[in-house]
């Protein structure tokens, strides 16, 4: 069973200006409202739409602290440190892992040929991993064809 997190944060909204600001970042879900104070939801998924939206876990954190209730307010800090440091988690999740097309070589003929290899590669600037136990390499597809061509010589 996942860990649902769900976190409820009282803020002052003065004006309507303010209330559209908030639902419209989608980094909460409104519980309920009253003339001049909002209660919500933040939720994984909701904030997941505001990072896709381009607002930032920096953004989102400001606004709280900007617009808390006047009682939470006086509070150092006012939006508790394990909020914050979810919702920047859950931004760092975004961020994680990164696609790039590569290369994987393995099975080369001795120590030396591997290592030549994984310079020519890191002359590149094009060397992503490498396991100089086992001599496997991956590289950048743009240094492809120069490792290709070293190995190549090397026959």
């Amino acid at each position: 069973m996942a860990a649902h997190f769900v976190c409820s944060i009282c803020l002052l909204v003065p004006t309507l200006n303010s209330s559209r600001t908030l639902n419209n970042c989608d980094a909460t879900k409104v519980e309920y409202q009253l003339p001049n104070l909002i209660v919500g939801a933040i939720t994984k998924e909701s904030l997941y739409n505001a990072f896709e939206n381009g607002i930032t876990a920096e953004q989102i954190i400001s606004f709280l602290e900007q617009n808390a209730h006047p009682r939470v307010a006086e509070r150092v800090p006012s939006v508790p440190e394990n909020v914050t440091d979810q919702i920047r988690l859950w931004e760092s999740d975004l961020n994680r892992v990164e696609m790039t097309e590569s290369y994987y070589y393995d099975e080369f003929p001795s120590r030396d040929v591997f290592e030549g290899a994984c310079d020519c590669a890191r002359e590149w600037n094009g060397l992503l991993w490498e396991d100089s136990k086992k001599m496997h390499m991956v590289v950048k597809t743009e240094v492809h064809p120069h490792v290709r061509d070293y190995l190549r010589r090397q026959k």
